[in-house]
């Protein structure tokens, strides 16, 4: 049986194009001219080309991969002396193979699941799991094989490559290399030969299942209960960096119980890795489509309404219509590339817990929304670790988990100055650097690792509960807020300042009776709309809308770049030149951009920056004071939208905001030429 399955692996190898990747390998073994005490071979396996060939033998790869790595370690050791490949080979115990199948079945006796119990890592069989890497260690060295000679000089074994150990998945360094074996021969103990140790990378990381992510939001309609536990993953070789902190994986490979001292581990030993990246929705719901297709008319009219019902289980539709449209812009703008462009959110209000509520719900729309814990950190710190080697592991926490997608922060406020710091240089880079004192994890030198951060940041401060209030002053410019209380440079770095007004002695009626029929009743639909766009519509839409491709037009960069430079020109000071940051430009291009995928367009349309300019001029006049564009101080909703006629109002209302802003551009940005629109 064994020999049919030598035979059927020789022709699989030389069917598949294996044997000549392995001939190529035993040439550089060959060339190199050095004796080595194991020679390390990598073989992928398909298993549905080799269950085709011999159904015994596929089966046998998968559920016993180690038993089935010494057939092809027979075939490759009688392949190499038949066709003299490896001169300096002795043994077949020198070769070590590791078998790497392309993918396992897709039945649920093949996946691991990282929060099922109980948890099977003794059958030492291929498994496929995915899940997020939390956590991962520096790389080290490990034993990959090492030889070992008896010492009894008279012995035939106390020379040659009779006594190879090779790692096994599941072992310790202990049990690859120890001094308690004895020859088998004379019964006199072995002494490794420390010349002939072959070592390799090897790199703990700690997975977690992505039903994480769920527990991870700061509100959901999910009331089913489950536990979640990290997993241990070994990466070893050319495994090792293949991860990345943060980043949802599928692996396949072999469940292990790893002993250190009294406590038992549970882990897997990778034979492969595979990125997963979310598949956003092809469509979008039918009353969206209908929606887009009766305000067609209009370039502003679908995300105007959008705007006022959105997140009508928390909010009354048409209440906080300006915060909702820019919350929606910043969930469309999440992005895992790297030149991905950001729009995070800063919102000055009165009413902590109305806004606290209408962010927790946003957060569940996406797939990596992540509410920030106030006990934990905000960004990556290090730690030993823990399964005893005394190296370092970088602990994934809240921003880098939400790769992709939003981390809210809550009242920004709450934060020493060393971490309003952190958070300012992170918003500017993009990036964040863990420090790794070499002494303190006993390495030679100091390690600097450097993290990307890729997510949407959202934060509040309340005015009523600061210490120190929000109170307009004599020397205050017109539409200027007093926001002394947050460093200046982490209030430019936000891509946009927001201020929601709704004190409790002021509260509307609609969101008094709002609060107060959700409070006896949760589950009730208070509106049709909520029934007609419900949370899972908007979550699709939103999936949909964020990996729409779009590019910027010449009439909207022109009117852009005009309004900067005009703005740029208008906003100065004596001091310090110019008040409009250079990350200005970047926030209105996000902005259009936004606006053009909330629009379900692949275009930016000289409407779409118009939305854009009057987001940021309202932001820039709470920071610095009305400009001489002069908007209103609420541009993009001056009024209620209740029929037909307020929305027609409006479009009337922003055409006269776009002949404006024309105005400004032709005064105050010379050498821009913008063409006004005659009509």
């Amino acid at each position: 049986k064994i020999q049919k399955m030598r035979e059927i692996s020789l022709v699989y190898l030389d069917r598949s194009g294996g044997l000549q990747k392995f001939m190529h390998d035993c040439k550089k073994y060959n060339d190199s001219k050095q004796s080595y005490a194991v020679y390390r071979f990598i073989i992928s396996i398909n298993p549905s080309d080799i269950a085709e060939l011999d159904a015994a033998l596929g089966n046998y790869i998968l559920h016993n991969p180690i038993q089935a790595a010494q057939i092809f370690q027979s075939v490759c050791f009688i392949a190499i002396k038949t066709l003299s490949l490896i001169e300096q080979l002795q043994t077949e115990a020198q070769i070590s193979i590791l078998l790497k199948p392309t993918h396992l079945p897709p039945l649920p006796s093949y996946v691991l699941s990282l929060s099922a119990f109980p948890f099977n890592y003794t059958s030492q069989r291929f498994y496929m799991s995915e899940g997020i890497a939390i956590a991962m260690g520096t790389v080290t060295k490990y034993t990959q094989g090492a030889r070992f000679l008896c010492t009894e000089e008279t012995c035939p074994f106390s020379e040659g490559f009779r006594y190879i150990r090779v790692h096994l998945p599941g072992a310790t360094e202990s049990a690859t290399v120890r001094n308690d074996f004895v020859c088998s021969l004379c019964s006199s103990p072995l002494q490794e030969d420390m010349k002939y140790r072959v070592l390799g990378d090897k790199q703990i990381v700690e997975m977690i299942d992505a039903k994480v992510l769920n527990a991870l939001k700061g509100y959901s309609d999910d009331k089913s209960h489950f536990m979640i536990q990290t997993f241990t993953v070994f990466l070893r070789d050319e495994l090792a960096n293949k991860m990345k902190i943060g980043n949802h994986y599928k692996i396949i490979g072999i469940p292990a119980c790893v002993q250190n001292g009294l406590q038992a581990t549970a882990c897997i030993e990778v034979n492969s890795v595979q990125l997963c990246r979310p598949n956003g929705p092809s469509f979008v719901g039918d009353n969206f489509k209908y929606l887009l297709s009766l305000t067609s008319s209009s370039r502003w009219r679908f995300t105007a309404i959008l705007a006022n019902i959105f997140a009508s289980q928390v909010v009354p539709p048409g209440t906080c219509n300006a915060l909702k449209l820019t919350i929606l812009l910043s969930l469309v703008q999440t992005c895992e590339k790297e030149n991905a462009d950001y729009l995070d959110l800063l919102i000055v209000t009165s009413d902590a817990l109305v806004i606290d509520r209408l962010l927790n719900y946003s957060l569940c729309l996406l797939p990596r929304g992540i509410r920030h814990p106030p006990s934990s950190d905000i960004f990556p710190s290090v730690s030993k670790d823990k399964h005893g080697t005394g190296s370092a592991s970088i602990q994934a926490c809240s921003a880098v988990l939400a790769k992709g997608g939003v981390c809210y922060i809550g009242d920004l406020s709450s934060y020493k100055k060393d971490k309003l710091e952190l958070l300012q240089s992170v918003l500017e880079s993009r990036m964040t650097t863990v420090f790794i004192p070499g002494k303190k994890y006993g390495e030679e030198a100091d390690q600097q690792v450097t993290i990307s951060v890729r997510t949407n940041f959202w934060s509040f401060v309340d005015v009523d509960s600061s210490s120190k209030k929000y109170i307009q002053k004599d020397n205050f410019l017109i539409g200027q807020m007093d926001v002394s209380l947050i460093p200046p440079n982490l209030l430019d770095v936000f891509g946009l300042l927001i201020y929601s007004e709704f004190p409790s002695c002021r509260l509307s009626s609609p969101l008094v009776h709002h609060i107060l029929k959700k409070a006896i009743n949760p589950e009730a639909m208070l509106y049709k709309v909520s029934q007609q766009f419900q949370m899972q519509d908007f979550e699709e839409f939103i999936l949909f809308a964020r990996n729409l491709h779009v590019e910027l037009s010449s009439e909207a960069e022109s009117l852009i770049q005009g309004y900067y430079l005009a703005s740029r020109r208008v906003r100065r000071d004596s001091l310090h030149g110019s008040t409009l940051s250079a990350s200005a430009l970047k926030i209105l291009i996000s902005l259009s951009k936004a606006h053009t995928k909330l629009s379900l367009r692949n275009k930016v349309l000289e409407e779409d920056a118009l939305i854009a300019i009057l987001l940021l001029e309202s932001s820039l006049t709470l920071k610095h004071g009305k400009s001489a564009l002069c908007i209103a101080p609420n541009p993009v909703f001056p009024f209620d939208l209740s029929d037909e006629n307020s929305l027609q109002q409006r479009d009337s209302y922003l055409m006269q905001c776009h002949q404006q802003l024309l105005k400004f551009i032709a005064a105050y940005g010379p050498g821009i030429h913008v063409n006004p629109n005659e009509e």
